[in-house]
């Protein structure tokens, strides 16, 4: 059996310049994401001076603040963090629905990699398990998918 060749992006942020956006709404929670993302680009060699922090009103705000970000071109990738919990009205399909769609065209459009860690949850209990409790942290994974992405995409640039 041949291996085919596999192209993968490693967990080094030790050169990137990246951006967390976080929504202030549900701050308790989100604040526990932006920790997450925070030791996790620490901990994969991101400096200080590399890493910048914008927060904005809430989930719906994200792309526009992620837009505009990305198209400076100064980052190399940007984390998009918020907490969006289910009521008893239809919102929160308008909201998480609009969000979620908004970053993934501008991760497309502005080919600059935009980590989703936008929890979406039915209750404030299954948001607070995935910002550090039983489920871990989306904030982690989100910035190793970052990091991994920013990696994979100048592979994938010097290649062709």
């Amino acid at each position: 059996m041949t291996v085919i060749k596999t192209v993968s992006g490693e967990l080094d942020a030790s050169d990137l310049r990246v951006v967390i956006v976080a929504a202030r709404f549900n701050d308790s929670i989100v604040q526990q994401l932006i920790e997450g993302a925070e030791d996790t680009l620490r901990h994969h060699g991101a400096s200080e001076k590399d890493l910048v922090l914008v927060r904005v009103p809430g989930a719906f705000e994200l792309p526009l603040a992620v837009r505009t970000i990305a198209r400076s071109r100064r980052y190399d990738a940007v984390i998009a963090l918020a907490v969006v919990i289910r009521g008893e009205t239809p919102h929160f399909e308008y909201v998480a629905g609009e969000c979620s769609s908004g970053l993934a065209s501008i991760a497309l459009s502005e080919d600059v990699p935009v980590a989703f860690g936008v929890l979406t949850c039915d209750t404030a209990k299954q948001a607070q398990d995935r910002a550090g409790g039983k489920v871990g942290n989306k904030g982690v994974e989100a910035a190793s998918a970052a990091i991994e992405m920013v990696n994979l995409l100048r592979k994938l640039d010097n290649s062709s």
